[in-house]
């Protein structure tokens, strides 16, 4: 078949290397003009790992491995550790992996077969599916059942056009395709109530070394060390912020903001380096919840379909998982789209739930509401001895 994918991040080119390498012409668009290799360190986990296994990568993914959340201390406004982050807070088991975002993106971009083409500095700009009959499956009845429908028609930004058998909605929370075809974002958005931001620090003189969390009341500031750098990290708590999620500087001033007023520890040095970084990264922790994740010709995989917010530490593993199913299920039905799309969802489903469904537990631990919580939180660890300096 021939296949469009939209997003070249981790779910994007995990389905473009397992469709195209069971014979399937793949094209991804990604709006971007390059790869995204930001973020902080990100797990791979359970059956996921089995995944990279069956997908020939497990070995190159265990060479880049990082153990950076084993050496996470919190520390006091001097820098001085006040208590040690239980490792039962960051893992699952000794199996799980952990590595870059950059080197996982690039394991698979170097694993595409000759059958994937990657485009960028594109996106979906309007999606037809089949005659357009406006219920998404592209036979024309407008039953929704997507019987007989011959692709969909495409039209991109660059006004190039093109008809796919299949289009794969990949590209992330934001999901251009899970918006045209399935509605707004608002409808299927729940906000968590915390926002993320990175940023590197190219000037830190210690690369290597425990990683610090520092909290304010509803806040956290932190330097994280791996691999030889050093990153800024920051959460705080808030209500939902209305915003443009490609606006660079609009992000940095609700981060400025944020932590306007609290200078203790290194938080305005780190905010300073918010404020230069151009590879800056924030992002709110969201889900997203749908009743389906396809109609039609189309099926969203990842987190424009599934997003469990980052506090899971769970998405890379949705991704992974989700590319695999959808791509066995593809095979197993002798490409028939229907019976497939309903094969990898009933797969994937319980994925989704258990990791969505976790990731409260770990919001007060980073992000205590008051200082007496804060003290609270510290004490707590050093009683129990899993969290002593």
């Amino acid at each position: 078949m021939n296949v469009l994918v939209s997003g070249a991040g981790i779910a994007g080119l995990a389905c473009a290397r397992e469709l195209g390498t069971r014979g399937h012409d793949v094209t991804v668009v990604e709006y971007a003009r390059h790869l995204r290799l930001t973020g902080t360190p990100i797990d791979i986990r359970g059956d996921a790992i089995e995944t990279a296994e069956r997908m020939g990568l497990l070995a190159k993914i265990q060479k880049q491995r990082v153990r950076m959340s084993e050496f996470t201390q919190f520390v006091d406004s001097e820098g001085k550790p006040v208590a040690r982050m239980p490792m039962a807070e960051i893992s699952d088991s000794d199996d799980d992996i952990e590595l870059l975002r950059e080197d996982l993106v690039r394991i698979l971009a170097d694993a595409l077969p000759d059958t994937v083409a990657i485009r960028f500095g594109d996106s979906i700009e309007t999606l037809t599916d089949g005659d357009g009959d406006g219920d998404g499956d592209g036979d024309g009845d407008g039953d929704g059942s997507g019987v007989d429908g011959g692709g969909v028609d495409v039209r991109f930004g660059s006004g190039r056009t093109g008809r796919y058998d299949l289009v794969l909605g990949a590209d992330g929370q934001h999901s251009a395709v899970r918006r045209l075809v399935f509605g707004p974002e608002e409808d299927y958005l729940r906000h968590l109530g915390v926002y993320f931001a990175l940023a590197d620090l190219p000037g830190e003189a210690q690369s290597e070394g425990a990683n610090s969390i520092y909290n304010v009341p509803r806040r956290m500031a932190g330097i994280f060390r791996y691999k030889g750098k050093a990153v800024a990290v920051f959460q705080f708590r808030s209500e939902p912020i209305d915003y443009d999620h490609r606006d660079l500087d609009a992000q940095k001033k609700i981060l400025i903001d944020a932590f306007a007023g609290h200078r203790s520890w290194r938080i305005p040095e780190l905010l300073e380096a918010a404020r230069a970084d151009p590879g800056f990264f924030f992002t709110p922790a969201s889900q997203i919840h749908l009743p389906s994740w396809h109609r039609g010709r189309v099926v969203l995989v990842g987190d424009a379909g599934y997003s469990p917010a980052f506090l899971s530490g769970r998405g890379t593993s949705l991704a992974l998982t989700g590319a695999r199913f959808l791509a066995e299920e593809l095979e197993r039905c002798g490409n028939d789209h229907t019976v497939a799309f309903a094969r990898y969802e009933a797969r994937q489903r319980p994925y989704v739930t258990f990791a969505q469904d976790r990731v409260h537990s770990g919001r007060d631990r980073m992000l205590p509401p008051t200082w007496d919580a804060i003290a609270a939180r510290n004490e707590a660890l050093k009683a129990s001895g899993a969290g002593a300096p």
